[in-house]
């Protein structure tokens, strides 16, 4: 993997293509791919069904965040299952990267994503986490359309992106 400052998606074949699962912006991908990794293992990470995932539905093995922190026993007692499940998730699991070395235009990219997939009325939207903190463009700030040139598609990436 490149070490590189930009956006990522992760995401699983869905398809003819792909569906973006989670967006995230780093200075070091190898660092920030490491640190969700280590999330992952810990249980902080939501962890879904692969197969689910694959038809488009969100179906959860094990919901993280404040739901992880205040079950760590319930965890722990399934912790097995849960790491069978999540070795699963994380080979089949598909990176993508953009590099991007402006901070700024990271933080538009990643909202603009999350945004559009925020709003899609289609049923695979539902499948990435909601409630991420993200830094959109201000109003002060010039819109810049962006062009996805990828063969196969990314579903909820558009082929214009407005960041």
């Amino acid at each position: 993997m490149p070490d590189v400052e930009g956006v990522y998606l992760f995401s699983f074949t869905f398809k003819n293509g792909y569906l973006v699962t989670g967006v995230g912006v780093t200075n070091s991908t190898v660092k920030r791919i490491k640190q969700h990794n280590r999330e992952f293992k810990k249980g902080n990470y939501t962890i879904l069904n692969v197969e689910s995932v694959k038809i488009g539905e969100r179906k959860e093995i094990w919901h993280g965040w404040k739901y992880a922190k205040e079950n760590q026993l319930e965890f722990n007692e399934k912790r097995e299952a849960i790491y069978s499940s999540l070795n699963l998730y994380l080979s089949e699991m598909k990176l993508f990267i953009a590099e991007q070395s402006h901070k700024r235009l990271r933080e538009r990219t990643e909202a603009a994503i999350v945004y559009g997939l925020y709003v899609s009325k289609q049923p695979w939207s539902e499948v990435i986490d909601r409630g991420m903190y993200l830094n959109g463009r201000y109003n002060s700030e010039m819109p810049i359309l962006t062009i996805n040139h990828f063969e196969k598609p990314i579903f909820g990436l558009p082929e214009e992106l407005e960041i």
